[in-house]
């Protein structure tokens, strides 16, 4: 009698587990739209262009996804979130999926209970000055008043900056990138603080960006990258190997140019699992054994998207750096598909 009950629990835990765990994939199916969570604006990286349309790094990403599960990188639906905003849009299911520059930290990941699947980009906060501040190094913004959005790791980091170097500052708080670079311009603070890449892709858009540096201290680690909502692990596995998806296909030298022809004519066994041409990895998580090669066909890989977006020939002009691939120094790693 005990072990029937004890078999009937488990039998519903398991019902309900696979519930939870299908729920986001369902939905995204349902709709047939992916939800995802993007900057309120932030160049290179996510911000609509002058016709409305969403561009960007992690833009690509979510397009990525979109083309994984539906076929289709178009069916995507950006709703803009601020640094206070994004995990609780996530989390209420306001958004299926959040890529946007949010740093993969221990009380977000257990606290908050969302899951950060992988890192796109790996990065550390920075300082930006105007050149007339007559400042070479953070050391030196004692006293300063410094941009600082809210709800950020970023403010944080730099709490701990100046208590450790026994320097002060008064913080102007903004709610937005957008809202820091114009204070930052208009005077109202001597540095603006965030991550460098961000850093980079504010200078990109001043009309004076040779009168602005960014200084050479880094002062955290910000592992960036795509969070989905704790406990749909099913959901979880298509976004981080969408991401592996694309690294394996730099590595792989499989481009959006040369796809099809690769898929007719390579016998290296991964790239036949990642194309859909062997095996049934699609179909292991609710998907279309070709998700890859469509996810890979949307943007291009991994290499492509950086370099499209942010990369060196880019008003950005951001190195690979930490986001090389493994097999050129860098950190950019994608376990086997297989």
């Amino acid at each position: 009698m005990k072990k029937s009950v004890f078999l009937g629990a488990l039998a519903a835990t398991t019902v309900l587990a696979g519930a939870a765990m299908s729920a986001t994939l369902d939905d995204v199916k349902a709709r047939g739209e992916l939800i995802c969570g993007s900057n309120t604006g932030l160049t290179g990286f996510g911000m609509p262009d002058a016709n409305g349309n969403w561009v960007g790094f992690d833009v690509d990403l979510c397009r990525a996804v979109a083309a994984a599960v539906l076929g289709d990188p178009t069916k995507v639906k950006f709703v803009p979130t601020t640094g206070e905003t994004r995990f609780t849009a996530l989390a209420s299911g306001e958004v299926d999926v959040l890529v946007r520059n949010s740093t993969w930290t221990f009380s977000r990941d257990v606290d908050l209970k969302l899951d950060f699947v992988a890192v796109n980009y790996y990065d550390g906060q920075g300082f930006m000055v105007k050149k007339d501040l007559g400042v070479t190094s953070a050391k030196e913004l004692d006293g300063a008043t410094v941009c600082i959005q809210t709800g950020t790791t970023t403010e944080l980091n730099l709490a701990d900056f100046f208590k450790f170097n026994n320097i002060s500052y008064t913080p102007v708080t903004v709610q937005d990138d957008s809202e820091a670079q114009r204070q930052y311009l208009a005077g109202a603070c001597d540095a603006y603080t965030t991550d460098a890449s961000g850093l980079a892709a504010a200078r990109a858009t001043m009309a004076d960006s040779e009168n602005h540096i960014i200084l050479p201290e880094i002062i955290s680690k910000e592992p960036l990258g795509p969070v989905v909502r704790h406990g749909d692990n099913q959901w979880g596995d298509i976004v981080r190997w969408t991401f592996f998806a694309l690294l394996i296909a730099e590595e792989k030298g499989i481009t959006k140019a040369n796809i099809e022809e690769v898929a007719s004519s390579s016998t290296d066994p991964e790239v036949k699992r990642l194309l859909g041409l062997e095996g049934d990895m699609g179909k292991m998580f609710g998907l279309d054994n070709a998700w890859a090669k469509n996810a890979i066909a949307a943007g291009g890989n991994y290499g492509e998207i950086f370099e499209a977006n942010i990369g060196s020939a880019t008003p950005i002009g951001l190195a690979r750096g930490l986001n090389a691939l493994w097999t050129q120094g860098g950190l950019q790693y994608a376990p086997p598909l297989r």
